[in-house]
């Protein structure tokens, strides 16, 4: 098999913490060829998507770099691969936008994951209003008047967060009664110009955070993570730790009404964010802590993400 993964510079990943290393290192082992490129690599010709591609050589989970590419480049057309997996990070820019429209046209000849339209409509932040019943109040806006008109509503603390930030990047606890409230307001929503989300604080986050990885709509690996010191996030990527921990009923009840949508949608693989009894995001564009997880139960989640891309990629020669 044939496999294109859409990243980041190869420089940037962590060894011992990206998903994507790990499922290239899956790949790896069991003989699949491994390519790379970035978005802004993939080009148009002929109504025929392609992307300048580096084959992987090699991957590390101990020491820097995570992967080795070869030095040259190849043009490829999208349909030599038996699947592509965009896993960029955010933010969700204009590139990222147009890479997904590039890929609209490798649609019926490679396996998607995750598909480019579930990823133009799944904005990480935005789509948990789909599911109202299951999330703490929120509202989104660029309004400072409106924010200090909610938290005077609910009277009580609050969490500002950018709608395109990702790992746990400016969230801002707001307290109720604080004076710098103003001044974290024009910082989080650059004085009115930047879309926030305002959720209420839910006091149990203290404690940590749950992340819940879903494949095909299902429940396949999961971790409890905890802040660190007195940090509200608790994101891996913002100093939080991973432990072990067990599914709730709510937790399943989340996942289940998840997943037609998440099917209908094409988001095979995605990461969620509960706290309590509440759904925080759904985080489709490149999912994190598969590593964590396969660390914590002495298995290899990755290998059940392979296992599902070998199952839809299509057959070729």
């Amino acid at each position: 098999m044939r496999v294109l993964v859409i990243i980041d510079p190869p420089s940037s990943l962590r060894p011992r913490s990206d998903t994507s290393v790990a499922i290239m290192d899956e790949c790896l082992l069991r003989g699949h060829s491994v390519f790379v490129c970035e978005p802004q690599d993939m080009s148009l010709r002929e109504n025929r998507p392609f992307a300048e591609v580096q084959a992987v050589q090699a991957v590390s989970r101990e020491t820097a770099p995570a992967v080795t590419v070869a030095s040259g480049t190849e043009q490829l057309p999208l349909s030599h691969f038996h699947a592509v997996l965009m896993r960029k990070d955010p933010p969700f820019d204009a590139t990222y936008l147009q890479a997904t429209q590039i890929l609209e046209y490798a649609r019926g000849q490679t396996f998607l994951m995750n598909d480019p339209r579930g990823l133009r409509e799944a904005n990480e932040k935005l789509y948990i209003f789909r599911f109202p019943d299951l999330i703490a109040d929120t509202i989104v806006t660029r309004k400072m008047d409106e924010i200090r008109a909610f938290q005077a509503k609910l009277g009580c603390d609050i969490v500002v967060k950018p709608i395109d930030g990702f790992g746990g990047s400016a969230v801002f606890h707001l307290r109720a009664g604080d004076s710098n409230v103003s001044a974290i307001l024009e910082v989080s929503t650059h004085s009115g110009k930047r879309w926030v989300m305002a959720q209420r604080y839910l006091p149990e986050g203290k404690q940590g955070d749950k992340r819940i990885h879903l494949l095909g709509g299902e429940p396949v690996g999961w971790l409890w993570r905890v802040p660190a010191g007195d940090d509200i996030r608790a994101n891996l990527a913002a100093g939080g730790t991973a432990h072990a921990t067990e599914l709730s009923a709510r937790d399943r009840e989340i996942c289940a009404r998840l997943r037609p949508h998440l099917l209908a949608d094409g988001l095979h693989f995605v990461g969620i964010d509960i706290i309590g009894n509440y759904l925080l995001e759904v985080n489709v564009t490149s999912p994190t802590g598969v590593q964590a997880v396969s660390r914590l139960y002495n298995f290899r989640l990755e290998a059940k993400l392979v296992d599902y891309i070998e199952s839809h990629a299509p057959r070729m020669d």
